[in-house]
């Protein structure tokens, strides 16, 4: 009788072993289950990442179009969509830059140096190694410049009319 309850035993040990390599064999499955359904989340966000820079590119795109059409709020309009979908990566840098020039478009008959300013700060702020940087500290000194020049006129204006008193 000894053997047999051994020879049961043994059986009862290879049972549960079988039953422990199965479950281990399952719980392997749903972590590689769980690994594919991450993986797959992680590549709609990149896919919606895409789609959101493509977007931004087409509404930067339209935006310049606008813009040499001489459409300045149409184009600062697109340029601020584009900026907002592309967060702090590009071509936000090209959106602000954009949007910029627009304000201060030779074309434009609202021109606005003050908001152009700001908006060519805060590209150089966001954006420091921009490629279009460089330009941004360019229009920033030339537009101040011009600022001077016009309180300048002011000055001599005002002075023009003490003299003809």
């Amino acid at each position: 009788m000894g053997r047999e309850h051994c020879g049961r035993r043994k059986l009862i040990y290879i049972l549960i072993a079988c039953l422990a390599i199965q479950l281990s064999g399952c719980a392997v499955l749903n972590n590689q289950t769980g690994r594919t359904a991450q993986h797959d989340t992680r590549k709609r966000v990149d896919s919606e990442e895409e789609i959101r820079a493509k977007s931004a590119v087409r509404h930067l795109s339209l935006s310049k179009k606008l813009l040499e059409q001489g459409d300045h709020d149409s184009s600062i309009k697109e340029s601020q969509k584009a900026l907002s979908l592309s967060g702090k990566s590009t071509p936000g840098d090209e959106a602000l830059y954009t949007m910029g020039l627009a304000h201060i478009h030779h074309k434009n008959p609202k021109k606005d140096y003050e908001k152009s300013m700001i908006l060519f700060n805060r590209m150089i702020r966001e954006y420091p190694q921009s490629q279009l940087a460089d330009h941004a500290r360019t229009w920033i000194e030339l537009l101040q410049v011009i600022e001077k020049l016009k309180k300048v006129d002011i000055v001599i204006e005002e002075k023009k009319k003490e003299l003809s008193k």
